[in-house]
């Protein structure tokens, strides 16, 4: 099937806003074994939008169109689809009384111009949007089936994935069951995981295991696409295979499918009925900050310090020797942890101290890691050193902390080396 993604708005054109719907759109199609083949970009101008519905309509089978569906003058996706159609606009009493209710229950009155959301083309199937008061559709144009979607970006994603995506892959004439397994790491790159999984595929020679991998540093996701005819069979043919994927990355693997690592620390933390304060340098709270706004976080999270200089950081820890902390090492480190941990009463504490590499011309660029945990009974120390621009190190930094954090945990060795570091 050839799918092309039509997005629209002067906004997106001018690069005014990120277009993170376009490569939201495209992984997920991806994921399920679609492929993208055009992508197309227009502003919000009738006659050019007009061209690309017709252009669109000659050459794939499926559009996806994002954007244009508000309440304003500059919103133009249902009037240019109906006259791309050859067919009129109609009101859907149906969806205007949804959207008058949508209003009602936020104690609104519902203006007038939303009532444009409502006027679909003629013939048009609605696609539910139970989150927002933008009408998606599918529409026939030409040789094509076109689907419209909001373009607020969760409204885009519900749709997508209960309304637009089961449409296709009905029309692809794929398996009825299609399953994504993703397993997210952290220490390993993207060829050395790939090395590490080689003949995954092959341990399903019917060919229904895809495998692929997704970098975003610091993190890589390895995804398992998995078709079958039914859940028990993809179930069946998914457990033998993730069983393999475990065991090959083993102690890397941070979380799995909507699993977050952050999430995975907060979890063994109330598990254990433990609580936790932080000391950050570099990092300048993004520790904290994965941690902070979780459910639950508020039950174990105690405090965090945030400081760049040594002697301040000493000061806001508690300890009255300033200098011990300067310059950073694995015992500052231990030393801040300590202190921290004592003076908020936590049963967990961890330091992250960054020394930089000095001046902006600096060859191989980088920060050493210095990082310490620390409870009532146990003290984990660890140095590591990340090369790379400033914004590299922190993210590096950020992570390293919190999958020690993970590792210290659950048991797992806290100095095993990660890809990322260099001796």
């Amino acid at each position: 099937m050839r799918i092309e993604i039509l997005c629209t708005g002067d906004e997106v054109l001018t690069g005014k806003i990120t277009n993170t719907n376009f490569s939201y759109i495209s992984q997920k199609l991806e994921d399920v074994g679609l492929t993208v083949v055009w992508g197309t970009t227009v502003g919000d101008d009738r006659a050019r939008l007009l061209e690309a519905f017709r252009l669109a309509a000659g050459r794939a089978d499926a559009v996806i169109v994002n954007g244009g569906l508000g309440p304003t003058v500059d919103d133009l996706s249902q009037e240019v689809a109906a006259a791309a159609a050859g067919v009129g606009l109609v009101l859907n009493e149906e969806w205007l009384a949804r959207m008058e209710a949508f209003f009602t229950r936020r104690a609104r009155t519902m203006p007038p111009n939303n009532r444009k959301q409502a006027m679909l083309p003629e013939g048009a199937e609605v696609l539910d949007n139970p989150i927002g008061t933008a009408c998606g559709f599918a529409l026939d144009i030409g040789q094509a089936r076109f689907f419209f979607t909001p373009g607020v970006p969760r409204e885009l994603r519900r749709m997508l994935e209960e309304q637009v995506i089961p449409r296709l892959l009905a029309r692809a004439g794929g398996p009825t069951t299609i399953r994504l397994k993703r397993f997210h790491s952290y220490g390993i790159g993207e060829s050395h995981a790939d090395a590490l999984l080689e003949g995954i595929e092959a341990l399903a020679p019917d060919g229904s295991v895809k495998l692929g991998f997704r970098a975003h540093y610091p993190q890589l996701e390895t995804k398992l696409t998995v078709r079958g005819a039914s859940p028990e069979e993809v179930a069946a043919r998914l457990a033998p295979i993730e069983a393999e994927i475990r065991r090959r990355l083993g102690n890397f693997i941070l979380a799995e499918d909507d699993r977050t690592l952050e999430g995975e620390v907060l979890a063994a933390l109330s598990a254990a009925g433990g609580t936790l304060s932080l000391v950050e340098t570099f990092t300048a709270g993004q520790i904290a900050a994965r941690l902070g706004p979780l459910p639950g976080a508020e039950a174990v999270f105690r405090r965090a310090v945030v400081a760049r200089d040594p002697a301040d950081l000493a000061a806001a820890v508690g300890l009255e020797d300033a200098p011990a902390l300067g310059p950073f090492s694995e015992d500052a480190a231990a030393a801040a942890a300590r202190a921290i941990r004592a003076g908020s009463g936590a049963s967990h504490a961890m330091a992250v101290l960054i020394a930089l590499d000095e001046g902006p011309d600096a060859i191989d660029f980088g920060g050493s890691i210095y990082l310490a945990i620390a409870t009532a009974g146990r003290l984990e120390t660890r140095r590591s050193r990340i090369l790379g621009g400033r914004e590299w190190v922190r993210l590096g930094a950020v992570e390293l902390g919190l999958d020690c954090l993970r590792r210290f945990l659950t048991g797992l060795p806290v100095n095993e080396r990660i890809d990322f570091e260099k001796t």
